[in-house]
């Protein structure tokens, strides 16, 4: 067994109270302004004020003593929505937003998420490889200690599973702890153009069947979107995916009111994400149904959009999450602390609330709460030392990176 103190620390964390925060409560969070973290085997077993953590240790000596000379010390980020696994970024699309072309528009021209899967299907599983964990380790140099990965840019069977095996693989040799999801309902493939009702008969009837056998996505996922797929279509690929033992996400009412949110209350899905569209209605439904509400802000500032509604979400009482959105597309950055940034400058969001959105509350996005998303006795030894004194240097210290530290399970990384 390895012991490690850490002290000397101003700690900033939300505390786990066995659910996602909400409401009044998703700006609560403890600081202790001279506080020490003792772990063991990489789980913390001790966290506070200095002198009580000393005496828990007493009378044994730890094997290491970190002097973190002041620093703030938050949970290490946990990222719930990206999109890493993907060949090749999408310079020139960016360049015809610039100029005006709507996103739904460069899908509809077989550009958008449909170039993205003609590279990923060309591209052999060793070379798709290396270029995940590029971005992964990317991500852990911003803080990200645990990342959900998406797969969705194959559009068959072949290459959904190909992308699944990738993001395994970067959950084996990365430090970060990675979730899988499973998103062959991520756009209608060119080969399914004109029959778009049997492209989810396939991924009813094939793709969430071979994807469960092979044991690795723990979440299905669904674009619901006006030209994309409809509710009806988004509930049969859910309802699918739930009876045969898959978590269930989607991708809400990003650029239109269609109802996606509503679906998410509806068949219970853990999370529904996007939502800058999302009506106060089915915000509402979401409330009731605990439904985590995952904001994305880099996209919206990449699609040059109004941002999701945080502030009304957490005022109805819907649990808010934050994520980078890494993709290709519509938001090619791996750093939570520019989502971070966003959500304290640009959404209302406090620096506490936004602080519970990118780690407790993400955490249970990702049903990994009871291993991550802060600093409480039982879980890893996941945190990061900032620059500063206290998060907020997340958001003042703008387009920089803060974090000068990243532990996973207790080790710098």
């Amino acid at each position: 067994m390895m012991d490690k103190l850490f002290r000397n620390a101003t700690l900033v964390t939300p505390t786990d109270p066995g659910r996602p925060k909400a409401g009044p409560d998703q700006g609560a969070v403890r600081v202790v302004e001279k506080g020490a973290l003792w772990c063991r085997d990489g789980l913390i077993r001790a966290v506070g004020p200095e002198e009580e953590v000393l005496r828990c240790l007493h009378p044994h000596e730890p094997d290491q003593e970190v002097d973190l000379e002041g620093r703030c010390v938050i949970p290490g980020w946990v990222d719930p929505h990206t999109h890493l696994c993907f060949a090749v970024p999408r310079e020139r699309e960016f360049s015809l937003r610039l100029q005006g072309v709507e996103y739904l528009e460069i899908l509809r021209r077989g550009g958008g998420i449909l170039s993205t899967v003609r590279s990923v299907r060309e591209t052999d599983e060793e070379t798709l490889f290396r270029a995940t964990r590029q971005r992964a380790l990317s991500a852990l140099r911003c803080g990200t200690t645990t990342v959900e990965i998406k797969s969705g840019y194959g559009l068959d069977t072949e290459t959904e599973l190909k992308m699944l095996r990738v993001i395994g693989r970067i959950g084996r040799e990365t430090p970060l702890d990675v979730v899988p999801t499973f998103l062959g309902g991520h756009a209608v493939p060119e080969e399914y153009r004109d029959a778009p009702d049997a492209y989810v008969d396939l991924v009813v009837e094939e793709m969430i069947p071979a994807a469960v056998r092979q044991g690795i996505a723990r979440f299905c996922d669904v674009f619901c979107e006006k030209g994309v797929f409809s509710v009806a279509q988004s509930r049969r690929i859910l309802q699918a995916a739930s009876a045969a033992g898959l978590g269930t996400k989607i991708h809400a009412d990003e650029v239109h009111d269609l109802g996606g949110a509503g679906l998410a209350a509806e068949v219970g899905a853990v999370s529904a994400e996007h939502l800058l569209a999302a009506s106060e209605d089915n915000l509402r439904a979401m409330a009731r149904a605990g439904t985590i509400g995952v904001v994305l802000p880099a996209t919206a500032y990449s699609l040059r959009k109004l941002f999701a509604p945080a502030r009304t979400m957490v005022d109805l009482g819907v649990p808010v999450a934050l994520a980078t959105d890494c993709n290709p597309g519509s938001s090619y950055t791996e750093s939570m602390p520019f989502v971070f940034g966003l959500a304290v400058l640009l959404m209302g969001l406090s620096v506490e609330e936004a602080l519970t959105a990118s780690t407790l509350n993400a955490a249970y996005a990702l049903g990994m709460a009871h291993k991550v998303g802060s600093l409480d006795v039982g879980k890893q030894a996941d945190f990061l030392v900032l620059e500063g004194e206290t998060p907020a240097v997340i958001a003042y210290h703008a387009g920089a990176n803060p974090v000068v530290q990243v532990y996973k399970k207790g080790e710098r990384v």
